[in-house]
């Protein structure tokens, strides 16, 4: 049986088998990892849950559970939505190699979203400069630059890596901070800027919405990514260390083959 107490939320309505038009829309930039149905960019139905690292084990099993949950074939989707990154390696890894083979399976259209955008998109509606923020490790931050104004959404700075405290330094208006921030960022934050930093509680829920919206649109405008070419946006490569020996090695697969049942995969 799954652990319920690793699933932060689900809606799954039940749908007419018939019903088409739709987008699967993949998340796992993070440990908190969302799978949504959707129609013209409004969710049908999604699941989002806690991983420790198990996006191989628990992501493809709950994407089938969706879809049964949602009594809806996969091929009824017509366009798959992934996001892109950046974030975690594995999880980015993971996500976008299943966007990959579900387009490529089901011939339709994929599409790459940038994560740092995902996160910024649910506060469009304040007008103010929104920088999300993406822990990068060796104590610097992924961050990147989006406003909407005159109803038009614009990414004014691509996604970079910096410090804190040299983004601090070019913060000279009040900015909206968003993103899964550390406390410790939060706190070097609010002491650097004052009232200048906005610091909402972050809600992971929005993400999977923002996620197939800005998909919808951009689905609209005819942007499409190569499911040969598409890769994880990485801003710093990653950080892998071999194991100690193959004994060890050997001893944590088969511990993890034992733990595969208590893994976050919602029953169907």
């Amino acid at each position: 049986m799954p652990d319920f107490a690793l699933l932060l939320y689900t809606y799954i309505p039940s749908f007419p088998v018939h019903i088409s038009d739709m987008e699967l829309a993949i998340d796992t930039s993070s440990d908190i990892v969302s799978v949504a149905l959707s129609r013209k960019g409004e969710i049908l139905a999604s699941l989002t849950w806690q991983t420790t690292q198990n996006h191989t084990i628990e992501l493809l099993p709950n994407v089938i559970c969706l879809l049964q949950q949602a009594k809806v074939e996969l091929r009824s989707v017509e366009a798959i939505i992934v996001a892109k990154g950046p974030g975690s390696f594995n999880g980015l890894r993971v996500g976008i190699s299943t966007a990959k083979g579900l387009a490529f399976v089901s011939n339709v259209p994929l599409l790459g979203v940038n994560t740092l955008e995902i996160e910024a998109y649910p506060f469009a509606f304040t007008g103010l400069p929104l920088r999300p923020i993406h822990r990068s490790g060796r104590e610097e931050i992924a961050t990147a630059l989006y406003r909407q104004k005159d109803a038009e959404w614009r990414c004014l700075e691509a996604e970079n890596i910096t410090t804190v405290e040299t983004l601090c330094r070019r913060i000279k208006q009040r900015t909206l901070f968003c993103g899964e921030i550390a406390v410790e960022i939060t706190t070097k934050l609010q002491q650097n800027l004052g009232r200048r930093a906005i610091i909402p509680q972050t809600n992971n829920l929005s993400r999977a919405s923002s996620l197939v919206t800005l998909g919808w649109q951009k689905l609209n405008k005819g942007e499409r990514d190569d499911p040969v070419t598409l890769q994880p946006l990485y801003l710093r490569p990653p950080h892998i260390t071999k194991p100690r020996n193959k004994t060890l090695f050997r001893s944590t697969s088969v511990e993890q083959q034992k733990q595969t049942n208590g893994n976050s995969q919602i029953g169907c």
